[in-house]
C-alpha cells in the first residue's frame, strides 16, 4: 500500500472518530483524490504533512518547538518523505527527530486536521495531528529545525503558541481523559 493510498484510509477512519471536523476530512480526502502527488512538497496545490504533540502526562506538560522559519512555537511535525510507509510512521519520525526524544508511543489515529496557508509556490499545509506519549524522565535534544524546545505546563500553551496548537492540546487532554 502507497503512502497515499495510507492517508485515505486514515482518514475515512478518522471521520468515524470526529464528525465535527467531517467538512474538513473531505477537502482532504477531494484534494487527495485530484492530486495523485498530494502527499508531497512539491505539489504546488498544497500537501499532507503529519505532526505530532509530544506530551508528558504525567507532569501535565507539553514539548513545543520554536520553528526555524516561522519562528513560532508549533508541535514538531512536517513534510512526509518517501521512507514512510504511513501517515502515523511519518508522525512518529517528525516527533522524534524534532524533539530528539526515543521511544515515544502515538495514540491512536490523528487527534484533529488543520489546514493552514503556507508561503509560495506550494499554498497548503493539509496537516493530520497526532499526540505522541513522552516517558516523565525523557530527555529532549534540539534539532536543526529548531532556534529552541521548551517543555510548557498545560496552562501556558496559549500565552505562547497559536490556536491550532491549543486546539491540539485540547483534544489531546480530551482523548486521554477518555483513555483513562
Amino acid at each position: 500500500m502507497s503512502l497515499h493510498d495510507d492517508a485515505v484510509l486514515v482518514l475515512e477512519r478518522y471521520g468515524e472518530r470526529d464528525p465535527d471536523q467531517a467538512e474538513l476530512r473531505r477537502t482532504y480526502l477531494d484534494h487527495l483524490a485530484g492530486h495523485p502527488d498530494g502527499m508531497w512538497k512539491a505539489c504546488g496545490a498544497g500537501h499532507l504533512t503529519a505532526s505530532a504533540l509530544v506530551i508528558d502526562p504525567a507532569r501535565g506538560r507539553v514539548l513545543l518547538t520554536l520553528h526555524r522559519k516561522l519562528r513560532m512555537w508549533l508541535q514538531m511535525g512536517g513534510h512526509c518523505e518517501p521512507q514512510d510507509d504511513t501517515l502515523t510512521a511519518a508522525a512518529l519520525r517528525e516527533a522524534a527527530e524534532e524533539s530528539g526524544i526515543a521511544g515515544l508511543t502515538l495514540l491512536p489515529g490523528p487527534v484533529r486536521l488543520d489546514r493552514h496557508p503556507i508561503p509560495a509556490p506550494c499554498h497548503w499545509h493539509l496537516d493530520v495531528q497526532y499526540a505522541a506519549i513522552a516517558a516523565p524522565e525523557a530527555t529532549e535534544r534540539i534539532s536543526d529545525e529548531s532556534l529552541d524546545l521548551r517543555w510548557f505546563p498545560y496552562d501556558e500553551v496559549a500565552a505562547v503558541a497559536d490556536t491550532s496548537v491549543v486546539r491540539l492540546l485540547d483534544r489531546t487532554r480530551a482523548r486521554l481523559a477518555h483513555s483513562s
